[in-house]
């Protein structure tokens, strides 16, 4: 008997998830789901699947910077994305860190099964409503990030958690280190993005995808 493909699943809303279990698990073994980041990190070290479905928008820590980490450590791994965004910089992005597939969620019943066989025969998959707007990115993108500074990705992390509404010290206890540390993070990346405010912190990380509305 062949053996079947392991698919992990990521996102915050456990019904979705639950959903997503039931379409796949005919054809698929679902090894386990898990609804935040860093959850996402130590079942993925520990379950080591051939697939991850993952959502961008997820608490403690994103879906992009969740897969920074995992096609580090993991870079056979085929990562699916999905999400509610349309917005194009997050498919240009999610396929710069390491994406397979980028799908919308409204039709992943639709389309999760035949993304995931693309993916595992080494193409790529994008919904159709996705792809709208990414000639434009393409072509200005990579003159764009040239001139934009990006925060380091423990930067990232520290401004998730902030943004989230977690105090320093709530941050400092999450990430192991001291609220000194997450001071300096803060700080640097405002100065970074000449950012004068919480309020712009804030709005930067919803427009990079770091955190959702």
């Amino acid at each position: 008997m062949a053996k079947r493909t392991r698919v992990l699943l990521a996102d915050d809303h456990r019904l979705l998830a639950d959903a997503l279990q039931s379409i796949l698990e005919p054809k698929y073994e679902v090894v386990g789901a898990v609804g935040d980041g860093r959850l996402l990190l130590e079942a993925a070290e520990k379950l080591r699947p051939d697939v991850i479905v993952i959502d961008i928008a997820m608490p403690k820590l994103n879906g992009l910077d969740a897969a920074r980490n995992l096609k580090q450590k993991m870079s056979g791994v085929k990562l699916v994305f999905m999400t509610m965004n349309e917005d194009p910089y997050l498919v240009g992005e999610a396929f710069r860190v390491g994406a397979s597939a980028f799908l919308l969620k409204h039709a992943a019943a639709f389309e999760l099964t035949d993304a995931i066989e693309t993916v595992l025969k080494g193409g790529t998959y994008v919904s159709p409503r996705a792809t709208k707007g990414l000639s434009e990115i393409a072509l200005r993108e990579p003159k764009a990030r040239e001139h934009t500074p990006e925060p380091t990705p423990r930067q990232r992390e520290v401004i998730q958690l902030l943004a989230e509404g977690r105090t320093m010290k709530e941050v400092a206890g999450e990430l192991k280190i001291t609220a000194r540390t997450v001071a300096s993070h803060k700080y640097g990346v405002m100065e970074l993005l000449q950012i004068k405010s919480n309020a712009e912190l804030i709005q930067y990380a919803i427009k990079r995808g770091i955190i959702s509305v």
